[in-house]
């Protein structure tokens, strides 16, 4: 008796095929080779193997005290589980100052770590950045929003984007990493109509977190979405755990909300 067939591995193309077609992206973040195992059979699409395993896992208060090697470690852990899910690995902070250091550092996060992408913070400061790893054929997700890497400067976790100035400069962001060469963008923390623009002038998947609906997918950390993470949660966070009893329920509830649109609410 053979057990079900493997699904065909998630690609780029698969993305954006789905955004086309206005199919949801259900994305999670994983740090090792356990839970991705379980979220790949609960059907999630994507993975970010994200600096924030800086706080859920290594209990800093921040993102930017993440090293490439603390990145490294756990997108292999990913790589070396992981069959169908497409995987991008953050840059972490001070990996990517200049094209020829970003260049170095996501070669490592794809040929050492298992990466399919690699995603950095900011927008048209980082412009030159993007198109020389494009150059060399390294696929980048771009991240716009509330940026982890440089809360200390917002004084803390933060919406961004609520006046029209703020929106503007966000929004020009979008559209300059897009022609840069992104080939996926994450928004985070901005109102949800800031999105929705975001997601009209983009040609490439936008996944939110905490930016309402109208993205083509998104994402959460996973330790959140379980409610395991210690301290208090954005607004934005559900609890799937506590309704579904177990982890892999959870993780299924959660795809399926992303899905049916019915989370975000």
């Amino acid at each position: 008796m053979t057990g079900s067939p493997q699904p065909d591995p998630v690609t780029l193309a698969t993305l954006q095929t789905m955004s086309q077609r206005g199919e949801k992206i259900a994305c999670l973040t994983t740090y090792d080779a356990s839970f991705t195992r379980l979220l790949e059979d609960a059907g999630v699409d994507m993975f970010i193997i994200g600096d924030s395993l800086g706080m859920v896992v290594m209990g800093y208060e921040s993102t930017v005290p993440v090293t490439l090697d603390d990145m490294l470690y756990c997108a292999a852990n990913v790589a070396r589980a992981g069959q169908t899910a497409w995987r991008v690995v953050d840059l972490p902070s001070g990996s990517y100052e200049t094209p020829g250091q970003a260049l170095a550092s996501a070669r490592r996060l794809v040929e050492e770590g298992g990466a399919h992408m690699v995603k950095l913070e900011g927008g048209v400061d980082r412009v030159a950045v993007v198109e020389h790893l494009v150059s060399h054929d390294i696929p980048v997700c771009g991240h716009v929003g509330l940026l982890p890497q440089s809360v200390e400067e917002y004084g803390g976790y933060k919406v961004q984007g609520r006046d029209a100035a703020g929106a503007g400069a966000i929004l020009a962001d979008a559209r300059a990493l897009q022609q840069a060469g992104v080939g996926m963008l994450v928004v985070e923390c901005v109102p949800a109509s800031l999105a929705e623009q975001i997601s009209a002038a983009m040609q490439v998947p936008v996944i939110g977190i905490g930016a309402g609906a109208a993205c083509d997918g998104q994402v959460l950390v996973l330790y959140d979405m379980l409610g395991i993470t210690a301290g208090k949660l954005p607004r934005f966070v559900k609890d799937f755990l506590q309704e579904h009893g177990s982890v892999h329920a959870a993780v299924a509830a959660y795809v399926r909300a992303v899905r049916d649109g019915s989370y975000p609410a």
